[in-house]
């Protein structure tokens, strides 16, 4: 061992387990995060947590009048999907902001 790595390893040690408590909190908060997405110029609006939870999913009646069955289920699925990748890009984006930037494997918080 070289001189003063046990004092480093006790700091790297500390600076983790800061970094897992902050993980932890933001992962109690991501429930409460929420991104909304439309599609078809607003007619379908989803709502969905940075947890990946949609929360809400709204469509318009003049959609429903028009009984088009495939573009509905097509607004649908686009409206989740975004709402979905913009909750995805927030969490990774707050996730950022406690590991600086670092890259950690998936699963390791």
């Amino acid at each position: 061992m070289f001189p003063g790595s046990k004092g480093n390893m006790g700091k790297m040690m500390q600076q983790m387990q800061k970094m897992q408590k902050k993980m932890a909190k933001l992962q109690e908060e991501m429930g409460g995060m929420t991104e909304e997405a439309t599609s078809g110029g607003g007619v379908v609006k989803v709502v969905a947590t940075a947890k990946k939870e949609i929360l809400e999913i709204k469509i318009a009646k003049e959609v429903l009048e028009e009984q088009d069955v495939e573009m509905l289920q097509d607004l649908l699925l686009s409206a989740v999907n975004e709402a979905l990748r913009l909750a995805e890009d927030r969490a990774a984006a707050e996730m950022a902001k406690i590991t600086g930037g670092l890259s950690l494997p998936p699963g390791i918080f």
